[in-house]
């Protein structure tokens, strides 16, 4: 099976940092339900990178999925307690984002 990959650069809003970091222990701190909910939006990779410069703070984010078009509709209906405080989140801290070009994306997954 092959998969959609999107990496996007989200710029933090001023003195977020704090709740940022609030947010990756709560999320790492639950990791189950985190998972279910990937499962349900049929994504198979989530990955958060801080990156700290002098234009400001911006998180790095990778995803894998079957589809994306899949994972939103999950998202948009979830009723997983989780996504509700992801989306609460995003309000209070993304200020802007950009989704990067992808260049290379090679998968070596276990095939089941």
């Amino acid at each position: 099976m092959s998969y959609q990959t999107n990496c996007v650069k989200i710029k933090l809003k001023p003195n977020s940092l704090e709740k940022v970091r609030e947010w990756s222990k709560f999320i790492n701190d639950r990791k189950d339900e985190v998972l279910a909910t990937l499962r349900d939006e049929s994504v198979i990779l989530e990955t958060a990178f801080l990156d700290q410069t002098d234009e400001g703070d911006f998180l790095i984010y990778l995803m894998k999925a079957e589809s994306f078009e899949k994972a939103r509709q999950a998202a948009e209906t979830s009723v997983h307690e989780i996504d509700e405080y992801h989306q609460n989140f995003k309000r209070e801290t993304w200020e802007d984002g950009k989704k990067l070009e992808l260049l290379i994306d090679l998968e070596n997954f276990p095939k089941n």
